[in-house]
């Protein structure tokens, strides 16, 4: 597994993969840094109590769509390295089995979106002490939250993605529904709950946002089975 995961590294370097994983949180930050620097006084008075909540907040409203978008893009991104070069047979001919082929790509895909996750608390964090709301009182857990539980949460999408991506040559299918999903997202949280686009949004502001974490896991650990048994089936070219 590990030489497979190295190989895959080896793969997405010059690909553009690093520069899309900082652009989500940097356009996050640069949005907020937008926001504030428009109206700060304003935001400064309504948020007074909780200064690094109205930010985080105000920050979290777009978690949700950037995790379905750069899910998206990255499982795209990953897969068409493979299907650009027809290097599929080469691939699976080598004495790996299928499903750590499959494992490595996923595994690769999360690492770089949990970075991107980090990346957005670090730039969250350096936004807030930029406006001088104190480092004596940065919300450690908040921060880390505010992109952890919404990546837990939007797992499903993820394994989805990833699967299509995987199985069709042709990506328009997992990119259109990749970007549907990203566009409706913020339009559905008036709908139920319990409804899987909504989870990485209640994971932030919902009343059991850990039970909408653990029920992305357990979803995305249920498609991924189906995905990885197609996977090892299915005939390449």
């Amino acid at each position: 597994m590990g030489k497979v995961i190295a190989a895959d590294w080896l793969k997405i370097r010059g690909k553009g993969l690093w520069l899309l994983i900082l652009a989500g949180p940097l356009g996050l930050a640069a949005m907020q840094a937008l926001n504030y620097g428009l109206r700060f006084d304003y935001m400064k008075k309504r948020y007074a109590e909780d200064l690094w909540g109205g930010l985080l907040d105000n920050t979290a409203l777009f978690v949700p769509m950037a995790l379905f978008l750069g899910g998206t893009l990255v499982c795209s991104l990953m897969a068409n390295i493979e299907h650009q070069t027809s290097a599929w047979k080469q691939l699976l001919a080598l004495p790996v089995s299928r499903i750590t082929v499959f494992a490595s790509k996923l595994l690769l895909c999360l690492l770089l979106l949990a970075v991107s996750c980090l990346l957005l608390s670090g730039f969250v964090t350096a936004l807030g002490l930029s406006f001088g709301f104190g480092a004596s009182a940065i919300p450690v857990y908040g921060i880390l939250r505010i992109g952890f539980l919404s990546f837990a949460a939007v797992m499903p999408f993820t394994a989805l993605q990833l699967w299509l991506s995987l199985a069709f040559r042709n990506q328009a299918l997992p990119v259109s529904i990749g970007v549907i999903c990203a566009i409706v997202s913020p339009f559905t949280t008036t709908l139920s709950e319990w409804l899987p686009i909504n989870w990485p949004y209640m994971a932030w502001t919902g009343p059991h946002r850990l039970y909408f974490a653990a029920a992305g896991l357990a979803l995305g650990l249920l498609v991924l089975l189906p995905g990885a048994a197609h996977f090892a089936r299915k005939d390449v070219n």
